[in-house]
This record gives structure tokens, sequence and C-alpha cells, in this order.
């Protein structure tokens, strides 16, 4: 984590130990082999994710910005289950309509604004018994202050209370960090 700090003024980005450690367990108890993860900053988070698969899992990270992919290069290239790891750099709707297959867990935090997007594009892509993860979700209780109009705040609130009622899923937000919500299709 440190390194992340020597590299950006955005640490804060940073997925961190605790829900590193709550991304693994639930890679580990669901069986996931297949990840899409829709934003990698440092690497950390899909690090912590690749822990949890077997030898033959395989996580995709999506990444807009060639410097953080970079970054998150040189740190996987560190892990032990770097072969399991690939990042594309692109926009994340792009990468998505290109990719073949289901996945069994997406986590998605990346630009708040398109994650509605995000979210209509992984719904049909997931496979049976699979689940996202959207992290954000609390905003740092921002979306709960209705004065708050700052477009990611207005993205999350809105996609809070569309989830809440999309009859397609059903869902939970933990209230681990900054808010994580897990959805699963019915």
């Amino acid at each position: 984590m440190e390194s992340t700090r020597q590299f950006s003024g955005s640490f804060r980005m940073l997925t961190g130990h605790l829900e590193g450690r709550f991304l693994k367990m639930l890679v580990a108890i669901s069986g996931a082999r297949r990840i899409l993860e829709i934003g990698t900053y440092t690497g950390y988070s899909a690090m912590s994710m690749a822990e949890a698969l077997p030898d033959d899992g395989h996580l995709i990270s999506c990444e807009i910005d060639e410097r953080h992919a970079a970054k998150a290069r040189e740190h996987i290239a560190t892990s032990p289950h770097a072969d399991r790891i690939e990042v594309r750099v692109g926009p994340a709707l792009q990468t998505i309509a290109a990719l073949d297959g289901t996945f069994d867990m997406v986590f998605i935090d990346a630009d708040k604004p398109a994650y509605g997007a995000y979210y209509e594009a992984v719904l049909p892509r997931l496979s049976p018994g699979g689940f996202i993860c959207i992290d954000n979700v609390l905003w740092s209780k921002r979306v709960i202050d209705p004065g708050d109009r700052d477009a990611s705040t207005v993205a999350l609130r809105e996609l809070n209370a569309f989830i809440a009622t999309d009859e397609r899923v059903e869902c939970v937000m933990v209230p681990i960090r900054d808010g994580v919500t897990i959805v699963r299709k019915r």
C-alpha cells in the first residue's frame, strides 16, 4: 500500500486490506473461477481476489488509464498469482463487449457516473450463481445527503435506488469501508 501512496495522491482509491480480505473470502466461498474487475488502479483488489482463485482460474481487470495499468502490472508481476490476472486497457464497456463467456464474479470499482452502464453490461454476463460486487455505494455517506448534486454522488444514489427495486436481482449492502453491494441474479 505504501507504493500506492507514493504513486498517486489519489491513494484513497485503493481497495485496502479489509476489503481485499473480504473480496478474497467471497471468491473462496463462492468457488468463483472467472472474475471480471472494472477498475484496476494499482492492482491490489485483483491480487486479493486472485489469491482465492483455483489454479485454472482467471481474472480480467479493465483499466482506462495506462499509467494505472502499468503500475498494476508491476505489482501483479510480484504476486505468486500473477498468472491468473490479465489487465486490459481501454474503456470498460468496449472491453466487456469484446469478451466471450460468462463470469462468476464481477467487481465494479471505477468511474462512478458509469456504474449504471457497467451494471447493465455485466448482469447478463453472470454465470448461474454468479454475482456482482459494487464498491463505494455509501460514498462517505454523501449518498444520503439530498443536497449533494455531485455527478458521482447522484449516480451512486440513483444506482442504489434502482438495484433495491430491480426485480431481476436480490441484493445486500454491506457497510464495509465505503460500502459494497452484492447483487445476485434471481
